[in-house]
């Protein structure tokens, strides 16, 4: 009996114990609290700055996205591509928001008769990318992100390869073909 109230004790001692952790890990560094100013006897009201919550978003890029199809069809016709830009909104309590870029992100679809074919989408990958590495540097918003490449065969098959642009232009310019497929590729 008093090795069971011994087992029950330990174990509410180590989640009061965990609990008190997690409060002192979590809570603000007593430097980073920037305390408020004190309320002033006045018929002015004290300005108090806006806080918001800053919540993952993707925003469209419509002009970005326009001028990319048309590179992209220029090559094939019956493939496309998107644009977005990936970062952060600052939700405001009254609803609106301002929006902070922090990469851009590309997709590029294109149909596909035969799954197998590796070299071929090697090879269109090199097209596309030379294409976007060409793009002025102060249309990209933020970092370069990705581009995302998706072979579709129908709506159950497809591949589909992430490039990181950085990786790709420090890494993979001179390859093509089966290489450059296969160094993005996901693992079979």
């Amino acid at each position: 009996m008093k090795r069971k109230r011994n087992l029950v004790f330990a174990i509410v001692l180590s989640i009061a114990a965990g609990i008190l952790t997690l409060q002192t890990v979590f809570a603000p560094a007593p430097d980073s609290i920037t305390p408020l100013p004190a309320a002033k006897e006045s018929n002015t009201e004290a300005f108090i700055p806006e806080s918001c919550a800053y919540v993952w978003a993707y925003h469209d890029a419509p002009e970005l996205t326009n001028n990319l199809n048309i590179d992209i069809q220029a090559i094939n016709h019956n493939a496309s591509a998107r644009v977005q830009f990936f970062g952060e909104d600052c939700v405001y309590a009254d609803g609106r928001s301002t929006f902070g870029a922090m990469e851009t992100d590309f997709y590029v679809y294109s149909p596909a008769d035969n799954l197998t074919n590796e070299g071929a989408f090697g090879n269109w990958m090199t097209q596309v990318m030379s294409i976007i590495v060409q793009i002025p540097r102060e249309e990209i918003k933020g970092n370069h992100g990705f581009v995302e490449f998706w072979f579709e065969k129908n709506e159950t098959e497809h591949i589909i390869v992430r490039v990181p642009i950085q990786k790709y232009m420090d890494e993979s310019q001179e390859k093509t073909g089966v290489q450059l497929f296969r160094m993005f590729s996901p693992a079979p």
